[in-house]
């Protein structure tokens, strides 16, 4: 399915949103849930909330049962009064809009689909408070203060291009995290990287911290996270590979580190590259021009939180990575499109597994 504006209707648009409820919500336990943990029976009863959304806010004393705290897996019995307090998220309360350009794709009054250029950090931190993608979700959405993290459900390295859903409501955002829990989102991504590589594969290795340099991430054969990346090559350029990749899970850095474990790091990545690339002098002035890992979000395809539609969305590839690949003889359309980009179902992705 191409991308294209949902039609809401007038009865959509009316219905209230627990999203923009701050005061305190009352509500009273029903008999049935008798014998349920509160966490449980809270999020049954209010299933735009996350239980762990819930379950922090009971731990933090934000719900009351009878004009009581109590602990996430303490049992009601029923017929209880219970007020939730909703947290306004430190990050909406601290954070200032800034007139951040932004390319925005599609909108609703659910989410926002944007194109997100290089140099962009998404969330604020490691003394990066200010100029990221939330100051400017801010600044642009001013409804955005009331939600977490600015309804940001993903993120995107800062030097990474390409498609990002922003949740508007906090019941989108709550069902957008649950789809990517349930890995039902699809992201493909476009990539140069070192080497030939083979065909297609998948590589299945878990992802931590580094020991030596916690500013970086590596595989583990021992703890970590799961981390999955299927992958395809779509053209071999000389000593370089054109590969797309599809995240079945969503670590940080996953794609730029599960290429370099298995020896071909992303070209231009100032991380996890290689600083020596045999080739020509003119490519390797147009890698060191690009100045970010050749990595470029294309295609995002997801369930509408609202009416459950399919949405999929794709976005051309940034231009300083079309720079390089034309230095390597491969020749795009004027729109950035090459000829396998019919090939992204996914009954036409050989699963190799590459350990």
């Amino acid at each position: 399915m191409s991308s294209h504006h949902i039609l809401l209707s007038e009865s959509d648009r009316a219905k209230p949103d627990i999203s923009d409820i701050i005061e305190p919500i009352s509500i009273k336990i029903p008999n049935e849930l008798s014998g349920m943990r509160l966490d449980v029976a809270l999020a049954t009863i209010i299933p735009e909330l996350s239980r762990n959304r819930l379950t922090n806010w009971i731990k933090k004393g934000h719900v009351l049962v009878n004009n009581q705290k109590l602990n996430p897996k303490d049992k009601i019995f029923g017929n209880e009064d219970v007020v939730v307090i909703p947290i306004i998220s430190d990050e909406a309360l601290a954070f200032t809009p800034e007139n951040i350009p932004l390319e925005v794709i599609y909108v609703d009054e659910h989410i926002l689909i944007i194109n997100k250029p290089a140099g962009l950090t998404v969330h604020p931190g490691n003394n990066n408070w200010s100029g990221t993608l939330l100051n400017a979700l801010l600044y642009h959405y001013p409804e955005l203060h009331s939600i977490p993290r600015a309804g940001i459900v993903h993120r995107l390295d800062k030097d990474t291009t390409g498609l990002m859903v922003v949740a508007r409501t906090l019941s989108a955002q709550t069902n957008l995290v649950r789809q990517l829990q349930k890995r039902s989102i699809e992201r493909i991504y476009r990539a140069l990287v070192i080497g030939t590589v083979p065909k297609a594969g998948t590589i299945e290795k878990n992802i931590g911290r580094d020991a030596h340099n916690r500013t970086k991430m590596t595989t583990l054969e021992l703890g970590g996270r799961v981390a999955i990346t299927h992958y395809r090559v779509l053209y071999y350029l000389n000593n370089f590979s054109y590969i797309e990749c599809k995240l079945e899970t969503g670590r940080t850095h996953q794609i730029r580190v599960h290429l370099k474990s298995i020896g071909h790091p992303l070209v231009g990545d100032p991380v996890y590259g290689s600083k020596k690339i045999n080739c020509a002098p003119n490519i390797i002035n147009t890698i060191k021009n690009l100045d970010r890992q050749a990595l470029h979000a294309l295609k995002l395809s997801f369930i509408h939180p609202q009416n459950n539609q399919i949405m999929s969305f794709k976005i051309p590839l940034a231009n300083d990575i079309k720079l390089v690949l034309a230095q390597l003889n491969l020749e795009l359309d004027q729109n950035n499109v090459d000829p396998l980009d019919n090939l992204e179902d996914k009954h036409e992705w050989e699963i190799i597994y590459a350990k």
